[in-house]
């Protein structure tokens, strides 16, 4: 046989079994990203501040034990959150998920609001 027809016989074969593989990443990368969609960081905390233009700042408090001595602590930490309709009142407690940057301080988007504080 000569050079060439070794040279097309196997850019042939790359080119066949180059078809099927980009056929199917294709469905893998677009599962990849609906994925990463549902596996949102999700809180639940209480409304301590609605002054904003639909924005809302949210207290959550989370509990753990001491590492070393065991003992119960309490940490709060604060979120600035979107709230589209503006029908969050302070001392509501809602749920909220992490979403894109809307803007300087803003990560978090209202999810649902689930009652009044007692």
């Amino acid at each position: 046989m000569s050079e060439e027809a070794k040279g097309d016989n196997g850019m042939e074969h790359v080119e066949d079994a180059a078809s099927p593989t980009d056929s199917a990443e294709s469905p893998s990368v677009e599962m990849a990203v609906s994925n990463d969609r549902s596996h949102r960081k999700e809180r639940t905390g209480v409304v301590i501040g609605d002054r904003a233009d639909k924005t809302i700042t949210v207290m959550v408090e989370r509990r753990f034990s001491h590492p070393l001595y065991g003992k119960g602590v309490k940490r709060s930490k604060r979120y600035h959150v979107h709230d589209e309709s503006n029908a969050c009142r302070v001392g509501d407690i809602v749920r909220i998920v992490e979403t894109r940057p809307l803007s300087k301080t803003k990560r978090w988007r209202l999810l649902e609001t689930l009652g009044r504080k007692a």
